[in-house]
């Protein structure tokens, strides 16, 4: 059942919401009837954001829930009520409130009813939002691209592997009737893809780029490229136990190019897709990739292998030289690539990196206005010489724990040729805690910015 549902004309059932703040409190108290003024008074309600007063009416029934928010965040205003308001009813967002952008409210409560139940019954059915049919088909999409993010990267490995990945991608566009391409273990170094090869070797599930295809020929061509590594264990540099334990994330930036696709392909936005998924586990065996390796890229560098744990830059290379050959008018790519960006920024604020400053100040102002925040770091080209190798053309990390974010980019940056539009985004796709709409686990971060940017420039 979804948690949002189209609003009737003249619907009487539906149960209002109205949110309040300090400085608007006096007014809202001045709408109540006596005694509902007593029962508020009663409750010791504050309107802080969080506060939520159930109001009867004299009969006992539930009349009007009053909510107190932060104007400021509306996608927290309501986020918590899905799970906490009766289920038996239904509501809706009061006219008389104080928030501004009540489609981003509608949103955050969307957001806040997410339940992972794949392994485990729901604790609940979520309280249900009455939205006008526009509203609802404007944010049907960004809620089940959002819940689909949040489902890959929540699910373990065993059951999200390089297989189900490219599963995932198939089922993602079977609807739109693209079409699906494969490279599977040594089909990689056929077709010339030696590094996503060379880091996924050493699993017992065969690595693979996954190819979609979608749109007319005629149209721009766009490039998204997600990082999958299903599983992540530092290869021969291997993580210790707490930096291994959620490592079935780091396959996020694949499912926020998944997402994305879906969401491009649903608006029948204005391009030629072609989507890139380099599905690989970088596990520990005897045929492992080694500190001090060289591997020969799709695009000729060589690169001296400097961590085993820096795999995923590795997989991108690839991908990112193979997306440059199609020459795209734009390429993203979304990958949780760097703990440096989680230390530089924290694990709300993915890093932007591109290479145009005017395509960068688009996507920030597309941020912004969907309520889904980036902030941009630089590709500071002098850093360069921290990958210098004494063998190779550069290395894929270097002994410096400086900048790791930025080197990270700088690498990527290799194989995307000048002139060639790209975006990199540096996500964490996780949340580390329980917050109003924010659950524990796997997290969309970027994703509607994104969107909200592509469709501005491919409108259909």
């Amino acid at each position: 059942m979804s948690t949002l549902i189209e609003r009737q004309p003249g619907d009487r059932q539906s149960i209002a919401i109205e949110t309040t703040d300090a400085a608007h409190y006096a007014a809202t108290r001045r709408r109540l009837s006596a005694p509902q003024r007593r029962a508020l008074a009663d409750s010791g309600f504050a309107p802080t954001a969080g506060s939520v007063a159930l109001l009867n009416d004299p009969a006992g029934k539930l009349v009007r829930v009053l909510v107190g928010v932060d104007a400021h965040d509306p996608l927290a205003a309501l986020a918590a009520l899905p799970g906490s308001l009766p289920e038996a009813h239904h509501y809706h967002l009061a006219a008389e409130g104080v928030l501004d952008d009540p489609l981003q409210a509608a949103l955050g409560w969307a957001l806040g009813a997410y339940q992972f139940n794949r392994y485990r019954q729901p604790r609940r059915a979520p309280a249900r939002l009455a939205v006008s049919a526009a509203d609802l088909r404007q944010l049907t999409p960004l809620v089940q691209a959002t819940a689909q993010v949040r489902d890959l990267v929540n699910t373990p490995t065993e059951d999200m592997g390089p297989a189900q990945l490219a599963a995932a991608v198939k089922q993602t566009g079977k609807p739109y009737k693209a079409k699906l391409r494969e490279w599977v273990g040594d089909e990689l170094l056929k077709a010339n893809f030696p590094t996503i090869h060379a880091v996924g070797r050493a699993s017992h599930r065969a690595p693979r780029l996954i190819e979609l295809s979608w749109g007319r020929n005629s149209d721009p061509r766009l490039v998204v490229i997600g990082k999958g590594v299903c599983f992540d264990t530092g290869g021969l540099n291997l993580k210790g136990g707490d930096g291994m334990r959620n490592m079935k994330k780091d396959m996020g930036g694949a499912a926020h190019a998944i997402a994305l696709a879906g969401l491009i392909m649903q608006a029948k936005l204005r391009v030629r897709l072609t989507l890139l998924i380099p599905a690989v586990e970088n596990a520990v065996a005897g045929n492992a990739l080694r500190p001090g390796d060289v591997v020969t890229t799709r695009a000729g560098h060589t690169v001296e292998i400097d961590n085993t744990d820096a795999e995923g830059r590795l997989v991108l290379c690839d991908a990112l030289a193979y997306a440059a050959e199609q020459k795209p008018s734009l390429i993203v790519d979304f990958a949780t690539l760097t703990g440096a960006a989680r230390v530089a920024l924290g694990p709300d604020l993915p890093a932007l990196f591109g290479n145009d400053e005017a395509l960068t100040a688009g996507v920030l102002a597309a941020a912004n206005a969907v309520g889904d925040p980036l902030w941009p770091l630089p590709l500071w080209r002098p850093y360069r010489r921290m990958l210098d190798s004494a063998v190779a053309d550069f290395t894929n990390s270097g002994p410096s724990r400086h900048a790791g974010a930025i080197t990270a980019a700088l690498y990527l940056e290799r194989f995307v040729p000048d002139g060639m539009p790209w975006l990199h985004l540096d996500t964490y796709a996780w949340n580390d805690s329980d917050r109003p709409g924010r659950p524990r686990g796997g997290e969309a971060m970027g994703l509607r910015a994104i969107f909200a940017f592509l469709r501005q420039r491919f409108q259909p």
